[in-house]
């Protein structure tokens, strides 16, 4: 059970760290993650059936979240609809988008080449593609395109007055996000085994719970990076659900436990902040 809750943590951070992106470093309420998660699974388990190989599905579901996030970005920042609502369309027109790649709601892959039918064991491989995107992404962000993602969540007119298109760089900022989201969902849907149209209900929230957990774990620890801190969140996400589930909570009330952690968690940093003692 240990192994298999690090193993989904893991697998899950990636989706984190999409979520860190366009939450934390672009201050983007981007909605579009619940459905580009089961878009990156769709896309990766209709090639599969197709006799794809498996890290090709992989990058092609890489290629379909990244232009979920750019069709969010234009309609925000082209349309000027409001970035929230931006993505609750976009989310809400991909439940139909996947339908129609998978052709049904339910794939199951048991029978299909996947990328963990190799000499390495699962963990070896899941750990192989987290730090892979981990590095990635850190070393992006310390390229001067990152830092002018940085520069952007936080003020705008910063981004205007450099002479850079701070509406280019909003919906550049949006692919990446995505495609780390699809990413994380293609690969969970060959970990176990089926790709479901509504895997990706409550992903948002599992997101920013996993931020709002390490962000408090490590408040104080400024020296921590941004996307180990996601990483450290989702894995402690995921076992607490996990313990929670062993003291005899039913697989239905996940959608509920994850409420009772973000609001728990949610106060115990506000007690940290204003300086009051927790318990």
């Amino acid at each position: 059970m240990l192994q298999a809750t690090i193993e989904q943590s893991l697998i899950f951070a990636i989706m984190v760290l999409g979520v860190y992106i366009s939450f934390r470093i672009l201050n983007f309420p981007d909605m579009t993650v619940d459905g580009s998660f089961p878009l990156g699974a769709a896309v990766s388990a209709r090639l599969l059936t197709l006799g794809i190989n498996p890290y090709l599905t992989l990058s092609v579901a890489i290629l379909a979240g990244a232009l979920a996030g750019a069709v969010t970005g234009v309609i925000h920042v082209k349309l000027k609809v409001k970035d929230l609502l931006a993505g609750i369309l976009v989310m809400t027109a991909l439940y139909s988008i996947n339908l129609r790649i998978m052709g049904k709601s339910n794939i199951p892959l048991f029978e299909e080449e996947n990328i963990f039918n190799t000499d390495y064991s699962i963990m070896v491989t899941i750990v192989a593609l987290i730090l892979a995107a981990k590095i990635i992404l850190d070393f992006l962000l310390k390229t001067k395109f990152g830092f002018a993602l940085k520069a952007l969540g936080d003020n705008e007119n910063l981004i205007t007055s450099l002479g850079l298109d701070e509406k280019k760089y909003k919906i550049y900022g949006l692919m990446i996000s995505n495609a780390f989201v699809a990413l994380s969902g293609a690969i969970l849907a060959q970990y176990q085994g089926f790709a479901d149209v509504g895997m990706g209900t409550g992903t948002i929230v599992i997101g920013l719970a996993s931020i709002i957990i390490g962000d408090t774990l490590f408040s104080r620890r400024k020296r921590q990076v941004g996307t180990t801190i996601a990483i450290i969140g989702s894995i402690f996400y995921r076992g607490v659900i996990a313990i929670t589930l062993s003291l005899g909570m039913n697989a239905s009330d996940l959608k509920m436990i994850t409420s009772v952690i973000v609001i728990v968690v949610l106060w115990i940093r506000y007690q940290k902040d204003k300086g009051g003692k927790i318990l």
